[in-house]
């Protein structure tokens, strides 16, 4: 069968314009974790192992599952945000299948959006590939990523369809107070558009905010079993609404994607979520908290990099002082093959390279310190003289 497409020209399937981003294609499991010794570049808390989790799901019929999700987990989510309902949520594969669900369900192409950025990549792409027009609130590290909701509100146009942000944010480790989040709120039913709040990181924060769907029905909030909990491969996540007309939307879209969530995954997560506070949470925290004493240390005493210290979540995004001359690639080169240490550079979030992504709520203690002296090691390498 013939063709008019060039072999290595860009073909175009459908109406949604996809791509792979360079996150998804240097990731950790796409270049080999058998390559790695110490990988710094996860933005999550070490993965669970199944078996400690001591869960029995020998009995567990494999049929399909109910569609909004497992009423249990539901509950125990619901039970978090005042005024929420069970109803008020849909169980979904990770969050980012939340937030597609919610971006195709909302968005067509004639649409404008406000997306935070740096951010999580696919709270990004997809308006990306529906074509919507988009505007990106700003975060500087000269101004500490301080959200600046004066100009969110200069950002919002009458076709303005989506606020998106993330907090605790990815990839800052900065939060958001309740008095922003209750500003936000503001403006959003003032100019009549939707937020999606990604609180993925929620549960790693000191003093969190409401969950930002309990304080309206304009508000969306989403959120992952596989960041803060350790999670990934059961792929389960959660959106929150309390707009009726919305669900059943969201819950349309989930039918025709996948109708339902596996009964595997979500018998492990409604275990988990039931039991996190007093079996799981504790430990992750406790974890988590060291390695960061350990990083904050070898940041004060670090001659080549500076940062923004990070107020929630396992992560920070930390540069190289911009008096430091280094040649960039071959730093992360020499990290990468000689060191064999991995982070998350900063080209994975469309900034400068000089950026780097350090997770420190994955690694043991002794493999975050070892990837810490690494980059030091790597950064002395590669300055030239």
């Amino acid at each position: 069968m013939g063709s008019n497409n060039k072999l290595g020209k860009e073909i175009s399937l459908g109406h949604l314009n996809y791509r792979r981003t360079p996150i998804e294609k240097e990731s950790p499991e796409e270049y080999g974790y058998e390559k790695i010794k110490y990988n710094l570049a996860e933005s999550s808390v070490p993965d669970a192992v199944f078996g400690d989790l001591e869960i029995d799901l020998s009995s567990s019929v494999l049929s399909y599952a109910d569609h909004l999700g497992n009423l249990e987990l539901r509950q125990s989510i619901a039970s978090e945000g005042e005024g929420i309902k069970p109803d008020n949520i849909l169980i979904t594969t990770g969050a980012a299948g939340a937030l597609f669900i919610i971006a195709t369900s909302l968005l067509k192409p004639s649409d404008h959006v406000v997306l935070l950025h740096p951010n999580y990549v696919a709270n990004i792409e997809t308006p990306r590939a529906i074509g919507c027009q988009v505007d990106y609130l700003m975060l500087s590290f000269e101004e500490q990523f301080k959200l600046d909701l004066e100009k969110l509100a200069q950002l919002i146009k009458p076709n303005t369809r989506l606020i998106s942000l993330t907090y605790p944010q990815n990839p800052t480790g900065t939060i958001l107070t309740r008095s922003e989040l209750e500003e936000i709120i503001t403006i959003i039913e003032s100019k009549g558009c939707y937020l999606l709040l990604d609180e993925t990181y929620r549960d790693m924060a000191s003093n969190p905010p409401p969950i930002a769907a309990s304080l309206s029905p304009q508000a969306i909030s989403v959120s992952s079993f596989s960041k803060a909990y350790g999670l990934p491969g059961i792929r389960s996540g959660w959106l929150i609404n309390q707009n009726p007309t919305l669900i059943e939307r969201f819950l349309a879209a989930k039918e025709l994607i996948f109708i339902c969530n596996s009964i595997i995954d979500e018998s492990i997560a409604t275990h988990f979520y039931i039991n996190k506070k007093i079996q799981f949470l504790k430990d992750i925290q406790t974890h988590v908290n060291k390695n960061f004493m350990l990083l904050k240390g070898w940041m004060e005493k670090n001659e080549f990099i500076e940062w923004i210290e990070p107020q929630g979540g396992c992560i920070c995004f930390p540069r190289i002082r911009k008096n430091i001359n280094l040649d960039i690639d071959s730093f992360y080169m020499v990290l990468k093959k000689k060191y064999k240490t991995f982070v998350a550079p900063g080209h994975w979030f469309e900034v400068n390279k000089r950026f780097m992504r350090l997770g420190f709520g994955y690694p043991s203690n002794t493999e975050l310190k070892g990837g810490l002296q690494c980059i030091t090691n790597a950064l002395e390498d590669s300055i030239i003289s």
